[in-house]
């Protein structure tokens, strides 16, 4: 291939695969471009990135900043929703080339007459973009650099700042070359930063043994909303199907009254575009979405593709279903787990541009009639990439601000591949990570890795379907940790809510990560008017968290060093480091942790530090290195403000 072109660009960060997916942002962020940029020669190079929004027509432009190695880098701020593209163009710059030559002769005390009349002809040429003031500037160069009795003042000026400046300003972009051409997704700040709250709306009720209704639901607003909670989830609010229903305990055969399990959608009341008739009509769902928004809350909703046997898609659309020779569809299952009470969809229907489109319409129903902006998607792993691909990327165009969680524990390739695709959130390891090295190979595998760049992650202690080990122990000690843990080291946190705040912690069998009588197959009747230390304390965090920057991002993490292989210190900071915190936690739920922790002076100035603890109130002075902490397993942690 020919290309006059003399220069090279190489390993251009951020980008993934090649350019195959967008980097992800939120608005207000930055995005921080490197590359390696060289010519052949000692010639001066200039580079700049150029990038723009999907709406507009003309490019923005930064000029890159060499540091090392033919290493150039810069950033720009991305500022509104949607798709935006950056390339990277370099080329030789003559003017600049000229006074870098001319400048070393000079300081070889070499006569550079005829160089001057060069550089005349280089000023000439950017007189026509320059403003008023500077090209009065530029005529006294030009008048300098042709005029033998003024060759002093010509030598200063030619090597001076300000035509350096003008230069750099009105570049001369020789033999210009530029790279492949990349995207950013730039969603709304609650991709990034959301506090998750869930309950099932069958439980709401205050009347024993009386099932829940959406009106129930909105009475408990008011409480989600004083926690701190922005995000309210609810498990599948559709009818549930009566064929193979789910009994107490994921037991076979149902016994009557037994409500079954929300994922078991669709019966003769309808499906996915449905409510469950005990807990109100479509209407009652849209009153409490409103009120919710009243309080700063987002409902979201569950957003499972799979089928009861009774399911008005069974019988419409068979084609959608693979049918075995004996006439039945082959129910869900993830070995050992069996799901009589779900046929899975049949992605692979020849019929499938219609089971797409019906499955957006899905969506897009929720979306328009309801108002929800969220989703927590059941399973994706277990549906094609690219359908997600185009399913979130077809809503995006008319809906940018609806957002995805994908509840996938799988494979970590399977996970990010999701993420790739579009999905706004991640579900996580975190539930098993418990150990200080787990955990922070986790995290920093996150955000130090190209993960930071599409993964971002939502960790949650606990889920319906999850009963982690450490919780079973019912101890208040784990139960704070794992919130404290969950909150401060990502920005995005959810709860299976009563059950985690009020210990409910009895596995269904020795060595199994699930609930003794799961309130994924019946309905309780809470104590929603309850409040303990662990509600308390989720309270407080929920609200530092809303008023330190520096805890509503996850990438800006560095962990410090302790003495103690139970007790984590962590510390992070906002972009601009206005916001800057100091997270401490012990992992003994038995004992008294004591430990020095070595702070990163580095990041803070190399100066002593004022501290001040969030939730006690209780201020320090650290004016070593290395400070002494003690952490009871009644108040397992510290979360420093750090003040300058």
């Amino acid at each position: 291939m020919q290309n006059q072109t003399r220069i090279i660009i190489e390993n251009i960060l951020p980008q993934l695969d090649g350019g195959v997916f967008p980097i992800k942002r939120i608005v207000g962020q930055n995005v921080h471009v490197t590359a390696a940029i060289f010519s052949d020669g000692h010639d001066v190079i200039e580079s700049c990135v150029k990038f723009k929004h999907e709406s507009d027509e003309n490019w923005d432009e930064v000029r890159m900043i060499p540091t090392f190695n033919d290493e150039w880098f810069c950033e720009f701020k991305v500022e509104k929703q949607g798709f935006y593209t950056y390339f990277i163009e370099g080329w030789v710059d003559y003017a600049l080339n000229w006074q870098h030559g001319t400048e070393r002769k000079i300081q070889d005390n070499q006569y550079v007459k005829s160089e001057l009349l060069e550089g005349a002809e280089y000023v000439k040429a950017v007189q026509q973009f320059a403003d008023d003031s500077e090209n009065d500037y530029l005529n006294k160069l030009v008048y300098f650099f042709s005029t033998e009795s003024e060759y002093e003042n010509a030598v200063i000026e030619a090597t001076s700042h300000e035509l350096k400046r003008i230069f750099k300003k009105y570049p001369t972009r020789f033999l210009a070359n530029k790279s492949l051409e990349l995207k950013v997704y730039v969603d709304r700040k609650k991709a990034l930063f959301s506090t998750w709250y869930e309950f099932f709306p069958r439980s709401a009720s205050q009347e024993e043994g009386k099932h829940g209704t959406f009106k129930d639901c909105e009475r408990l607003l008011p409480r989600v909303a004083e926690m701190g909670f922005d995000t309210l989830y609810f498990p599948p609010i559709h009818p549930i199907g009566e064929v193979n229903r789910k009994g107490k305990n994921n037991a076979t055969n149902a016994q009557p009254g037994d409500v079954g399990s929300p994922w078991g959608i669709g019966s003769q009341y309808g499906g996915h575009k449905s409510t469950h008739p005990e807990l109100g009509s479509i209407d009652d769902f849209k009153e409490l979405v409103r009120k919710a928004q009243e309080l700063g809350i987002e409902v979201a909703m569950d957003y499972a593709l799979q089928a009861a046997p009774d399911h008005p898609y069974v019988k419409n659309f068979p084609q959608w279903f693979k049918w075995r020779p004996d006439g039945t569809v082959q129910y869900a299952e993830n070995p050992p787990k069996k799901y009589q009470d779900i046929l899975p969809i049949y992605f692979e229907s020849n019929d499938w541009k219609n089971l797409w489109k019906e499955l957006l319409d899905v969506a897009l129903f929720w979306v328009e009639e309801c108002n929800i902006r969220v989703f927590r998607v059941d399973n994706p792993h277990t549906k094609p990439f690219y359908f997600w691909g185009w399913l979130i990327g077809e809503i995006k165009k008319i809906h940018p601000d609806v957002l995805f969680l994908a509840e996938a524990f799988t494979r970590p390739k399977i996970m990010n591949e999701l993420a790739k695709q579009g999905f706004s959130q991640s579900y996580t390891y975190f539930t098993w990570r418990n150990s200080k090295k787990e955990l922070t190979e986790y995290v920093q595998e996150l955000t130090q890795s190209e993960q930071k760049e599409f993964y971002r992650p939502n960790f949650w202690p606990n889920t319906p379907d999850i009963n982690p080990f450490p919780l079973q122990s019912g101890s208040e000690s784990v139960h704070l940790q794992k919130y404290f843990l969950a909150a401060t080291l990502s920005s995005s946190v959810g709860i299976y809510g009563p059950v985690f705040e009020y210990r409910i912690c009895e596995p269904m069998a020795p060595g199994k990560e699930e609930y003794l009588n799961s309130e994924k197959y019946e309905y309780f009747k809470w104590n929603w008017d309850q409040e303990n230390k662990i509600t308390t304390l989720i309270t407080k965090i929920n609200s530092i968290r809303k008023e330190q920057v520096s805890l509503q991002q996850t990438n800006n993490i560095i962990f410090c060093d302790t003495n103690n292989d139970e007790v984590m210190a962590y510390y992070k900071f906002d972009d601009a480091k206005l916001s800057e915190t100091l997270m401490v936690v012990s992992l003994d739920q038995h004992n008294v942790s004591r430990a020095m922790i070595k702070l990163p002076l580095e990041q803070l100035g190399n100066q002593p530090v004022h501290i001040t603890d969030l939730i006690t109130g209780n201020s320090y002075f650290w004016d070593k290195e290395w400070n002494f902490v003690e952490l009871s397993p009644e108040l397992p942690f510290h979360l420093f403000k750090i003040h300058r």
